[in-house]
């Protein structure tokens, strides 16, 4: 068994990808969801994985060098950031987008309130849309919040039932914001930011009340590198998700094994289970 990274952002320029995925591959990640934030990134991303998994490694060559082959699938959505920019059109674009088989969940999608670099009352409604969309396709969600938790959960409660299943992205809240979560039936991604003893610290806490039933690891990359890495790392990468899985063993007492396990399990029934 091997592991599952439910968020990077492969496009990002930072990235020399073939280096990236070489690297990843070494480290014995075999899944990688390469997440978008716009519906021109989203496309890029279907793209990616279209061309990637037509073109990997044949499995005895991946074998005698000692690598993992890696499979990627996607995100397709609008991340709050970008809800000013929508149009009507917008809509017929991202149902399109969905349909292509590399598409494993409508997302980024969700509420930011703390850099609201769209109107409150714009991102309402394109998270809304987005929700409507992947209920009416039998899909999941794929959720970024950030200060919106009453407005978020709200609309979630409404929808919550008509959902696939939903995903809260690199989730940093505390114990009561995770129980919220949960309560919905929430799968949570756990990334560096756990790692991170000055703003980490009620993440460590919340994490001690997430059972592994309902864990992801993502990475976030180039974001949240592991501050347990030695040296440092300014960008992250896939191939540190390990060090994330580490440090939530360490915290909370339980095995690695597990802790892989089940984070593998689970994303791969959320992700890639038409892909394995």
């Amino acid at each position: 068994m091997a592991w599952i990274d439910v968020g990077a952002n492969l496009l990002d320029p930072r990235f020399v990808l073939d280096d990236v995925l070489l690297k990843a591959s070494q480290a014995d990640i075999s899944h990688i969801l390469v997440i978008a934030s716009t519906l021109l990134e989203s496309q890029a991303s279907i793209a990616l994985c279209t061309s990637y998994n037509k073109t990997k490694k044949p499995s005895e060559l991946v074998a005698k060098n000692k690598h993992t082959q890696i499979q990627l699938a996607c995100t397709a959505g609008i991340h709050p950031h970008y809800a000013d920019q929508t149009k009507p059109e917008s809509w017929t674009k991202l149902k399109y987008l969905i349909a292509d088989k590399e598409v494993s969940a409508i997302g980024e999608c969700g509420l930011d309130f703390n850099r609201n670099f769209s109107t409150k009352s714009n991102q309402l409604y394109v998270f809304e849309q987005q929700l409507n969309i992947a209920a009416e396709n039998n899909m999941g969600v794929y959720l970024h919040e950030r200060d919106a938790f009453d407005a978020q959960i709200k609309l979630l409660e409404k929808y919550s039932g008509s959902l696939k299943f939903m995903v809260t992205h690199c989730f940093t809240g505390n114990k009561e914001q995770l129980s919220g979560y949960l309560s919905l039936g929430c799968f949570v991604g756990i990334t560096g930011w756990l790692c991170d003893s000055k703003r980490g610290k009620a993440l460590q806490e919340a994490v001690q009340y997430l059972p592994l039933s309902r864990l992801l690891l993502e990475t976030d990359a180039p974001y949240l590198s592991p501050k347990n890495i030695k040296p440092r790392q300014s960008t992250n990468e896939p191939c540190y998700l390990p060090y994330i899985a580490q440090f939530f063993s360490e915290l909370t007492s339980q095995s690695l094994e597990d802790v892989k396990r089940h984070a593998f399990e689970n994303a791969s029934s959320l992700f890639f289970s038409k892909r394995t």
